[in-house]
């Protein structure tokens, strides 16, 4: 008995060794033990492929859309605007870009909540990209098996092209990622341009380099290493996570006890459970592990696994679903509850958020005036015996077009404006404008009196108007 115990054991052992074979020691750029996905085919990897692809399509090409005079997206940083297809955000409206930052967190708290990580296994950059090397490698090197047997052969003619072409490949996508993204800052046309022509500035070369350094570094080398230990994600998700949260969970009571069987055999007469230990969902797994060991942190709930478990149960003539997107509380016979307080509440605040952001955005000025009193003296008495106040107002013109605009002030009896009150500013232009306002003492019943400064101007026959409190003093 101890014997056959022992030898089960030891062909246990020898599998995995097949499936993950050790790490030279000696090579100290390859600090983790290498995991070799396998390629799978199933409805979970469709829709991650199918998603992964849009995310990519959708990154690459924002930016050639044409807005008018230029692209639809960018953050022009040298100008301090953020054109975002008809809506430019100027420096005064940052407000608007952290509450979609907070949004984009209260959604991610919510989808984790109720989908688990579908964010990390779907969506996530790192793994969008780490999906697109593994294919060149998949490519170029074969399948998980061939590129076990190709990396424990000695140097070879086959082994270094491969290699080769390879890093290649993955260095012209983090090329063309890196170009793209610097693209959102810079006009698209004069990056392509300029990078090849060797004309561009050398602070645009140095983060064309930066990001082509990091792309190949994150998905070609590093892969799991920045979601287990690099990504705070991994670390603070168990705080969203409930018994009701879907995860990709292994069917335990169903499953158990496992082991190898033939399709024939009758395995509930056997002793044993569905899971025939063929450890399919070890080698399909991004980041290494065996969801049959329960809920871990490294799982970005990708469903990997559960296409590769759906396959051997279909080939096996069984149920499929012994690994599936579930819950703790299905796991353990309980019912589950989908609304809960905490996914309420989420949901609630991302809905109030969203809400106030449209408002906002909706109602966003074109026109800003800022007001400066002049702080070396607070008034003074002119030569016609006026008291007189000086400003600076600071006009903006957020709209892309010149307008002529009219200054006036509300809350002074027959004031005297010394400056013009009638400017042209260029679209996207501040304009700074010194200015004095000037009353006569007799109409002035209390030493400071809140004035309102207002702008005017009419586009397209509307008229738009904005306005700003200071102080006048008198005493």
């Amino acid at each position: 008995m101890d014997a056959e115990s022992n030898k089960k054991d030891y062909s246990k052992a020898e599998r995995i060794k097949i499936h993950q074979p050790d790490v030279n020691k000696s090579d100290k750029f390859n600090p983790r033990n290498r995991i070799y996905v396998r390629a799978i085919e199933g409805f979970w990897t469709q829709l991650r492929r199918r998603l992964g692809w849009i995310a990519m399509l959708f990154f690459l090409l924002l930016p050639w859309i044409p807005w008018g005079d230029r692209q639809a997206v960018w953050f022009n940083l040298g100008e301090q605007k953020f054109h975002i297809f008809g809506l430019t955000i100027w420096p005064q409206d940052l407000t608007l870009l952290a509450a979609l930052f907070m949004i984009a967190a209260f959604g991610l708290f919510f989808v984790t909540t109720y989908l688990g990580r579908v964010w990390c296994g779907y969506t996530c950059p790192q793994t969008v990209w780490t999906f697109i090397f593994i294919w060149f490698e998949e490519k170029l090197e074969g399948a998980r098996n061939k590129r076990i047997k190709l990396d424990q052969m000695p140097w070879s003619f086959n082994k270094v092209w491969r290699k080769t072409v390879k890093h290649i490949c993955w260095l012209l996508v983090s090329l063309l990622t890196a170009m793209t993204f610097v693209s959102y800052f810079v006009p698209t046309t004069e990056v392509y341009v300029e990078v090849f022509s060797g004309a561009a500035s050398g602070v645009i070369y140095f983060w064309v380099a930066l990001f082509t350094i990091a792309t190949y570094g994150n998905a070609g080398w590093m892969r799991e290493i920045m979601c287990l230990h690099m990504c705070p994600y991994a670390r603070f998700q168990s705080v969203m996570f409930d018994k009701n949260t879907y995860i990709v969970g292994y069917d335990a009571k169903r499953g158990e006890s496992r082991g190898p069987r033939s399709r024939k055999a009758d395995h509930k007469a056997l002793g044993l459970g569905d899971c025939i230990d063929c450890d399919l969902c070890v080698q399909v797994c991004p980041t290494g592990i065996d969801i049959r060991n329960g809920l871990q942190y490294e799982c970005i709930n990708c469903g990997a696994c559960i296409d590769a478990c759906d396959n051997t149960m279909e080939r096996m003539g069984y149920q499929k679903g012994l690994i599936s997107y579930t819950t703790e509380n299905k796991l353990e016979g309980i019912k589950e509850k989908v609304l809960r307080p905490k996914l309420v509440g989420y949901g609630a605040l991302l809905v109030i958020m969203t809400s106030i952001l449209v408002y906002a955005t909706a109602t966003i000025d074109p026109i800003r005036i800022d007001i400066i009193r002049d702080r070396n003296q607070l008034f003074r008495e002119n030569d016609q015996g006026l008291i007189e106040n000086t400003f600076t107002l600071k006009i903006l013109n957020k709209t892309e077009a010149a307008h002529e605009y009219q200054l006036s002030v509300d809350g002074l009896p027959n004031y005297q404006w010394y400056g013009p009150q009638t400017v042209t500013i260029e679209g996207g232009e501040v304009l700074t404008l010194p200015i004095s306002v000037a009353v006569d003492p007799v109409d002035l019943s209390r030493s400071m009196v809140k004035v309102k400064f207002k702008v005017v101007t009419t586009v397209d026959g509307d008229t738009l108007a904005a306005s700003q409190e200071s102080r006048f003093f008198s005493q």
